[in-house]
Order: structure tokens, then C-alpha cells, then sequence
């Protein structure tokens, strides 16, 4: 029969296995490995669910509310809108964004603060004839570097502080150690590391990445068609390839509807303006018997006459306008969209959306839409009406990329938002209330900036139940003495050297587990591991925790270690294996610049 310590080695290696695989959600292994250790008899009956009323748990979701609310505050916005003024310099361009980004990464979710800042980034690059991969990459290590300066930056940080025993960390405990791993990564990244990364072609050619003059087409009804006085819905279900023609006007005479209602009457004479592929397109005339009253397409657009539309332009201006708005969004690592296609999600019906094109890897895909499963970093060419275009692309797991008409930003509530997160970091400060209290205090605060539904689904589920799961495993490493036996072989490599040798073990292995598995996992699985280590070779364990929290906020080599480093991804055009480019040096100056500054401050 095996021993505790190696049933929960067992279940700790299937976990990580689960993990690096990635076919299966990260929140779904970790509830595996919770009813594993459960089974095993490994976590009493009554401690079992204990990390969903954990302390860390409760504040990562108050977080997330908080940054929700800021957002929705403009507070962000306000201070992205400033960028535009940069000039076209790269070197200022990339210095000025990651700066940016860090210092937001360091106050609301740092996936979030990237999202904001991404569509300025692509502007930026286009407006300067350059491909958006030199600026992402640099945006998203940024974030991953602001979020090491608070105690809030990120959910590694929080974890790591109930492992404290006097206490938990302060909100700028984290400061002297990510101020300077932050300062010294945005040196490095604005002067040389940006030069390192992969120079991709854009597709958009410095302009959009959509055409939206291609592939549209004027359908007109003609007097004697059966689908006069029927709803638009009837002629799209009864043409067959509903799912595959894309309807973004409706033209009645000199009235122009964008993104009609499937309820719309038809009558003689109006103009439907879709997008579709040929053979899709070909078929529903076929089928409908319309009249194929005009086409715009790039390539024959010039020499033709008496056509209402000559330019992709002119295009465009009637597929958005008035309320209606076409925008850019990339399709986010947690989306429901994931794996399923469009004629199984009928976004039209239920959402108002128009899916009007799909790019993948910096191209646009030319199959039907409704053949199209779409997959996490896929962009998406959306047409919809503006009060409710982004609630809807954030319901959907979607983020505005390249906005259309649409502001970046709305300064309403900026100050009561603002005014509200200060002076909740100024109690914690004042030491009033203990830092969970207080984020709770603040996140229920900012409930009053948005509904109710929109504050539960500004929380990451799947990163709560991840934390809720795996707090409990984490304490079964230690509890069974499984953190100690790792700890006395980490000891064999340390034991007689100094200090800065266990600490660089503890930081660097820490690191190499964050860009396989989710960063709060690495940090809950080696922090008991790295007081085992402190407690024997008389480190101070304040100093081991810190290590063990920059390690985890520091996966900088593939983009599965960070959710931002997989948001930029596909925007970018980047590969698997672009990300250690950059990353490796990026990594190694972390760790020569982090140590020596932990065990100054912490040692």
C-alpha cells in the first residue's frame, strides 16, 4: 500500500500531467485532484471545500470586481487615451506601453489592463507602418512585470501571502523587489528586448485587418418573389445556407438599415447587402431566386458603373451606422465560443451579433462561417448595435481588439471610481481594516458602476474554483511531509552553499512550473516546499516567499504560462516558439536583478 507521501506525489504528478496536456480546463484538473486527495483520505471531510471561504479566494474575486469597476469608471481608459500622443518613435512607443501597462497590471487584473491597452498597441503599430507582433509581446510581459509591485497585482501575490506566518504581506510589501524587477524589465525591453521578437508580416498591410467591402454583395427582391411580404427570417432559413450568408443591411429606398431584424418585413424592391462566400452565395440566389443587383469585391471594384457602392469605404459606412458598429475582438482563453462553431451558437438570434469575418494567425479564414469551429485567440469581425455590443463581447468571452466607431474610452463615474479604490488602498495602509476587508468593502462599492450580472462575470470563475481546489491539495503536500522530503532534496544542492543559491533554486524552479501550469498552482504547490527549504537552511521565510511570488508572476517562456501571453497570440501572429526570444533573456534578468534585491529587503 503506498504511504501518504507518495499518494499525494501520485496525484500531484497526474495533476501537473492534466495541466501541461491542456486538454482539459485548468479549473476541471484541479477539481480532480481536490476529489483525489478526498478519496485517498488525504484532507479531513471538513476541510475539504475550506478553499472557497479561504481568505486568498475571497480577495482574487473582490480583485477582479474591483478592476471590473475601474474600467467601467474609465479610469483606465483615461490614461490610455494619453498614448495616442506618443509619436512613432518604436523605442518610446514600446517603453511608453509597457510602462503603462505595468503600473495598471499593478492595481486591476493585469489581463484586463492588457486588454485595454491592446487595441492601442495595434493602432500604434499600424499608424507607424509596423507590425503589431514587435508591441504585444513587450505589452503582455509588461503586464506579467506590473503585477509583482502590490500585494493585488496579481492572485499569485495573494496566495502567497496567507502562507505568511505573522501576517499577511502589506499592499506595497511587494513593491521594493517588483519595483525593481519591473524597472530594470522595461529598460531592457524598450532598448534591446523588443528587437528580439519576431518580425511578422501584418496582414492588414498598416490598415485594417478586414476588408469589409469583400465578398459583399446588393441582393435585390424583385417584384415577383414569393419572400415579398415575409420576414427576413423566412427568406434566410428557406435559402439553406442561413448560417453561411451574413445579412448587414437592409436598403428600402434611401433608408439604410444596418443589421436588420430577422423580423423585418420584406418588400418589393429593397436591397439586402450580405457578405458570403461564392458557393454559398451561388446557392441562396439559386435557392431564392433574388437578383443579384450588385457586387463589391477588392479585386474588380474599378470600371464598374451605375453601382450605388464603388469602395470597401463606402462599404463600410452602411454596414455602421447610426447605432449599429462593426468591431474587431479577439476571442479570450476562457470564451464560450471555443470549440463550437456559428451554426450552433445563433448569435444573431440570441445576441443581436453579426459574426462578420474570422482571422486566425494574422489571416482571414475563407471557409464558411458556419463550417468554422472557432478557438481561443481566433479574431472576429462583429457587427452590432453599440449599447450593447460590449456587454455582449464580454458576456461572450470576447475582447474589442481594433475598435470601429467605437470610443476606447467613457469617462462617466471617473472619479467616484476612482475616488473609491483610493481610499480603500489608503485603509489598508492606515492599517483600519485588514486588505480582504477592505477589497470586499471596495468591490461592493463598485457594484454601483455596473449590475449585478455584470460584477459576477467580471470574476474569472474558473481561476477561483482552480484556487478553491487546489489550496487544499497544496496543504495535503505539506500535511503528509511530502513538502519536507522535496525540501531535504533541494537541501542536497544547497546544503554549504549560500544563501542566494537556494533562493535562485527556489525562484528559477518556480518559474519553469509557471509556464506549464497556471501561476496561482506553481505558487500554491512550491510555497510549502520553499518554507520546508527556509526552515532548514535558516532562511528567512519571508525571503523564500517573495522568490517563490516573483517566480510565479514571471512566465515569460511559452504562452500557455499566462493567460496574457496567450491573448496576444494570435493578434500578433506569433508561434509557439517565439515566446522564449524575448523571454529567456527577460527571465534571466529577473532572477540576477530579483535575488540579490529579496535578500536585501527580505534576508
Amino acid at each position: 500500500m503506498l504511504s501518504d507521501q507518495w499518494t499525494v506525489f501520485l496525484i500531484l504528478g497526474a495533476t501537473l500531467a492534466l495541466f501541461i496536456w491542456n486538454r482539459l480546463r485548468f479549473d476541471i484538473v484541479a477539481m480532480l485532484a481536490l476529489l483525489a486527495v478526498a478519496v485517498s483520505g488525504l484532507v479531513a471531510p471538513d476541510q475539504l471545500f475550506a478553499g472557497f471561504g479561504h481568505p486568498a479566494v475571497i480577495t482574487v474575486a473582490a480583485v477582479l470586481v474591483i478592476s471590473q469597476g475601474l474600467v467601467n469608471g474609465g479610469v483606465v481608459d483615461a490614461v490610455a487615451r494619453l498614448l495616442g500622443k506618443v509619436g512613432r518613435n518604436a523605442v518610446l512607443q514600446v517603453i511608453t506601453l509597457t510602462l503603462v501597462v505595468a503600473l495598471c497590471s499593478g492595481f486591476i487584473n493585469n489581463v484586463g489592463a492588457l486588454a485595454l491597452l491592446m487595441p492601442v498597441a495595434i493602432w500604434m503599430s499600424r499608424q507607424s507602418g509596423r507590425s503589431p507582433s514587435l508591441l504585444l509581446m513587450p505589452l503582455a510581459f509588461g503586464s506579467l512585470l506590473g503585477g509583482t509591485i502590490t500585494l493585488i497585482g496579481t492572485p499569485p501575490n495573494i496566495i502567497i501571502a496567507s502562507y505568511r506566518e505573522a501576517g499577511s504581506f502589506g499592499l506595497f510589501d511587494f513593491a521594493p523587489v517588483g519595483l525593481a524587477i519591473t524597472a530594470v524589465g522595461i529598460v531592457f525591453i524598450g532598448v534591446i528586448g523588443w528587437r528580439l521578437t519576431p518580425k511578422r508580416d501584418d496582414p492588414a498591410g498598416g490598415d485594417k485587418l478586414f476588408s469589409v467591402g469583400e465578398y459583399v454583395t446588393e441582393l435585390k427582391v424583385p417584384e415577383e418573389s414569393p419572400f415579398a411580404g415575409g420576414t427576413l427570417h423566412n427568406l434566410l432559413t428557406s435559402g439553406g445556407t442561413e448560417k453561411s450568408l451574413v445579412v448587414l443591411a437592409l436598403i428600402r429606398g434611401e433608408e439604410v438599415s444596418p443589421a436588420p431584424s430577422t423580423f423585418n418585413v420584406l418588400k418589393y424592391g429593397d436591397v439586402l447587402l450580405v457578405e458570403a462566400d461564392t458557393e454559398s452565395l451561388q446557392e441562396f440566389v439559386e435557392q431564392t431566386g433574388l437578383a443579384l443587383a450588385n457586387a463589391v469585391n477588392d479585386e474588380d471594384e474599378e470600371g464598374k458603373e451605375s453601382q450605388p457602392m464603388t469602395s470597401r469605404e463606402g462599404t463600410e459606412e452602411q454596414v455602421a451606422a447610426g447605432d449599429v458598429r462593426l468591431t474587431e475582438a479577439v476571442i479570450s482563453p476562457s470564451s464560450r465560443l471555443i470549440g463550437r462553431s456559428a451554426n450552433r451558437l445563433n448569435l444573431r438570434e440570441r445576441y443581436g451579433l453579426n459574426v462578420v469575418a474570422i482571422a486566425r494567425q494574422g489571416h482571414r479564414l475563407k471557409r464558411r462561417l458556419a463550417e468554422i469551429r472557432f478557438r481561443s485567440g481566433d479574431i472576429l469581425l462583429v457587427q452590432g448595435y453599440e449599447d450593447n455590443l460590449l456587454s455582449t463581447l464580454q458576456t461572450l468571452g470576447c475582447l474589442p481588439l481594433a475598435e470601429r466607431g467605437l470610443t476606447l474610452g467613457r469617462e462617466k463615474n471617473l472619479w467616484l471610481a476612482g475616488g473609491v479604490f483610493l481610499a480603500a488602498i489608503a485603509i489598508i495602509l492606515s492599517g483600519l481594516l485588514t486588505p480582504p476587508v477592505a477589497l470586499v468593502a471596495c468591490a461592493v462599492a463598485m457594484v454601483q458602476l455596473m449590475d449585478a450580472g455584470e460584477a459576477y462575470r467580471a470574476i474569472d470563475w474558473p481561476v477561483i474554483v482552480l484556487l478553491a481546489a487546489m489550496i487544499p491539495v497544496g496543504q495535503a503536500l505539506e500535511t503528509t511531509g511530502g513538502a519536507a522530503l522535496i525540501a531535504e532534496q533541494i537541501l542536497t544542492v544547497a546544503q554549504g552553499q549560500a544563501a542566494w543559491v537556494a533562493l535562485s533554486i527556489i525562484l528559477v524552479g518556480t518559474m519553469l512550473l509557471s509556464n506549464v501550469v497556471n501561476n496561482a498552482a506553481a505558487a500554491i504547490l512550491v510555497a510549502p516546499i520553499a518554507l520546508g527549504v527556509s526552515s532548514q537552511l535558516g532562511l528567512a521565510s519571508d525571503a523564500v516567499l517573495m522568490a517563490v511570488a516573483v517566480g510565479a508572476s514571471c512566465a515569460f517562456l511559452t504562452p500557455i504560462g499566462h493567460q496574457s501571453n496567450a491573448l496576444v497570440m494570435e493578434p500578433a501572429g506569433y508561434r509557439f516558439g517565439d515566446y522564449w526570444r524575448l523571454g529567456l533573456p527577460l527571465s534571466v534578468l529577473v532572477t540576477v536583478v530579483a535575488v540579490p534585491m529579496i535578500l536585501w529587503v527580505w534576508g
